[in-house]
C-alpha cells in the first residue's frame, strides 16, 4: 500500500509543479504578452495600410478631378479672350496657347523632357593643347 501512495504523492507533485510552472513562470508570460501584442501590432498595420490605400485613392481622383477642371476652365478663358478680344496679337494675349482636343482629352500635358546629355563635345576627354 505504500508505493500506492506513493505513486499517488508523485503525480499529485508532478500536476502541482506543472501547474506552479506554467502559472508561475515569468518568461511565459512575457511570451504571451509579446504574441498579444505582435497581433495587435499587425491588426494595426493591417489597418494603416488599408487607410493608407484609401487615402491615396481618393486623393488621385481629387487630383484628377482637379485637373480635369482646370482644363476646362482655362479653355473657357481662352475662348472669351478669342471671342472678347479677337484683335489682340497673340503674344498679349495670355491665352494664345490653346489646347487641342487631343491634348484636353489626354491627361498629361505636353512636357519636353530633359536631355542627359549636351549638344556639342564639352571637350572634357579631349587633352589640353601642348604649348
Amino acid at each position: 500500500m505504500t508505493w500506492e501512495y506513493a505513486l499517488i504523492g508523485l503525480v499529485v507533485g508532478i500536476i502541482i509543479g506543472a501547474v506552479a510552472m506554467r502559472f508561475g513562470n515569468s518568461k511565459l508570460r512575457q511570451q504571451k504578452a509579446m504574441q498579444y501584442e505582435l497581433e495587435k501590432t499587425k491588426s494595426e498595420l493591417a489597418d494603416y495600410r488599408e487607410e493608407l490605400t484609401s487615402h491615396f485613392a481618393r486623393s488621385a481622383e481629387l487630383l484628377d478631378n482637379m485637373a480635369r477642371d482646370y482644363r476646362q476652365l482655362y479653355q473657357h478663358m481662352a475662348k472669351g479672350s478669342n471671342d472678347l478680344l479677337p484683335n489682340l496679337p497673340g503674344e498679349k494675349n495670355p491665352f494664345a496657347w490653346q489646347l487641342t482636343e487631343a491634348e484636353a482629352d489626354n491627361d498629361q500635358v505636353p512636357v519636353e523632357m530633359p536631355r542627359d546629355y549636351s549638344e556639342g563635345a564639352s571637350g572634357l576627354l579631349r587633352g589640353e593643347p601642348k604649348k
